[in-house]
């Protein structure tokens, strides 16, 4: 798919599936249930969003499950730096992700366990 091919609420909606990950800032779990809510609504209307809302929420839910497990190896003292560098990953390809779909393009995030296909 070209990104001349796609409306603008498509690519509106397909960001956003990326976008509201930073939710989880403010709401527990809210990096998980802001892409979830966007995909829900609009997977069945835009097949581009349907594409991108997995993508994000495959990313998520991986990063939550990369930080769990960086939580308990805190206790080996390995854990903090791996936490710092899961934050700065997840903050830096969410944004690159949003910044992709907003142009149209697929992208897939790298290191992202495939859940949803």
């Amino acid at each position: 798919m070209l990104p001349g091919q796609l409306s603008n609420d498509e690519r509106l909606y397909g960001m956003l599936c990326h976008l509201l990950a930073f939710a989880g800032l403010i709401i527990p779990l809210g990096s998980i249930i802001g892409p979830l809510v966007i995909w829900l609504i609009k997977r069945e209307q835009y097949s581009y969003v349907d594409v991108q809302g997995k993508e994000a929420l495959n990313f998520q839910i991986s990063i939550l499950i990369y930080g769990i497990i960086s939580s308990i190896l805190i206790v080996i003292f390995i854990g903090i730096l791996t936490s710092i560098i899961i934050g700065i990953a997840w903050i830096v390809l969410t944004i690159i992700g949003t910044l992709r779909a907003y142009e149209g393009r697929h992208y897939q995030y790298p290191l992202t366990i495939r859940f949803l296909k």
